[in-house]
């Protein structure tokens, strides 16, 4: 990509940023040596989820509705099902319908109209993505000290692994108006990417994509030396083998058919045996289509490298944060995804022994499931604090 040669939006010209007295001495002397001390470690902090609730400001809170998607996106009508309680919906199993979903959603919501991905790339969830930009906005809204989210245009958030979908920068430039920078090793994801960018006038010069050269680092080769971001996200690759990964994806389709089973069974309760035999054609129909479209795969979709790496999450994160302290006074907050509970243990011992100042585990719900993310910075809140006065107050 020709961007990753581009001196980066927003760098500065010097870099006295890369000494900031955002970084202590003594933070500064520890991380030089590669040995912080961890008897000083910050506490962890557990932010308990809503139960059952998305962030207050996601708008996907509530059901679908499935009438004004459809009148954005006619295209969504040929996917709609009849739940056993009479609502509305798909069938998330099929990634055709999923792909429909998430074009109405971004044509409803954000205003994106022109949205794809190549067949065998992941296809996210739209919710649960936006959930944790809701939640990283919060932190945000604690540095700016006036209980309000800063100017969208003054902040700069990196993706990491922005993935051919390009969802994060869309949903968070969309939503706040952030400036996003995405990474990633597949020029092919970010052929994809960049794409759906240009595609969409709304976005071109919101959102620039960079080739990450290095397959073993994160952000050398790839941060400015001089640049600062407000926040950094990423949803990282969580199993540690391709075999972790069939058997968790054979795991989610035996689930997935067998709650398509019951909801054809409580469907069929009280139809005549003619309308009956038109279920039973249309199910073997939409069999035939998933066969013909993929073998399954966790998410129904998704490349290697979107979906597992070499020891998985833990391994992913832990380096995440052994990197995060070279840039550690140019960025305010860091932030991953963690798919897996068990995950967590090794990682809190990684930032443990980093030297960060703050370290947060915000729990997420959706329906049932909870998810995580981790977040951690190396600046104290009051350095916290004059970050949004440098950078979002003091432009007023």
């Amino acid at each position: 990509m020709s961007s990753s040669s581009r001196r980066p939006r927003g760098a500065s010209p010097s870099k006295s940023d890369a000494s900031s007295r955002h970084d202590s001495p003594a933070r500064r002397q520890s991380a030089s040596r590669g040995k912080p001390a961890t008897s000083n470690a910050a506490p962890v902090k557990v932010m308990p989820a809503r139960k059952g609730e998305l962030h207050p400001r996601n708008p996907h809170r509530g059901r679908y509705d499935m009438s004004a998607l459809t009148r954005v996106s006619p295209e969504l009508a040929a996917f709609l099902i009849t739940t056993p309680g009479g609502n509305a919906s798909i069938d998330f199993s099929d990634p055709l319908a999923v792909k429909a979903l998430n074009r109405a959603l971004l044509r409803h919501h954000y205003g994106v109209s022109d949205w794809d991905i190549p067949a065998g790339y992941l296809c996210p969830p739209i919710p649960g993505r936006a959930d944790y930009l809701h939640y990283l906005a919060d932190l945000l809204v604690e540095a700016n000290g006036r209980g309000q989210l800063p100017p969208g245009e003054r902040v700069r958030a990196l993706d990491v692994g922005v993935g051919a979908n390009v969802i994060y920068p869309l949903l968070a430039n969309r939503s706040f108006g952030w400036q996003m920078v995405g990474s990633d090793i597949s020029a092919t994801a970010l052929e994809s990417a960049h794409r759906n960018v240009m595609a969409n006038a709304v976005l071109r010069g919101q959102i620039e994509l960079r080739l990450q050269r290095d397959r073993r680092a994160l952000f050398a080769g790839l941060w400015g030396q001089a640049e600062r971001f407000d926040l950094v996200l990423c949803n990282p690759p969580f199993h540690a083998s391709e075999a972790d990964m069939a058997r968790e994806a054979q795991r989610k389709w035996r689930g997935l058919d067998k709650s398509r089973q019951q909801r054809g069974n409580a469907s069929r309760k009280g139809r005549t045996r003619q309308e009956r035999a038109g279920d039973d054609r249309s199910r073997v129909d939409r069999s035939r289509r998933h066969s013909a479209q993929s073998a399954p795969a966790l998410n129904f979709a998704g490349q290697a490298a979107e979906l597992w790496c070499p020891g998985g999450e833990e391994a992913f994160v832990t380096r995440m944060v052994s990197e995060s302290r070279d840039v550690a006074s140019r960025c305010l907050w860091f932030s991953s995804l963690v798919a897996h509970a068990s995950s967590l243990p090794g990682i809190k011992q990684a930032l443990a022994a980093s030297g960060a100042s703050e370290v947060r585990v915000i729990e997420m719900s959706q329906g049932q499931k909870i998810s995580r993310c981790v977040v951690w910075s190396f600046l104290t809140p009051a350095e916290r604090r004059q970050w949004g006065r440098d950078h979002w107050q003091n432009h007023d």
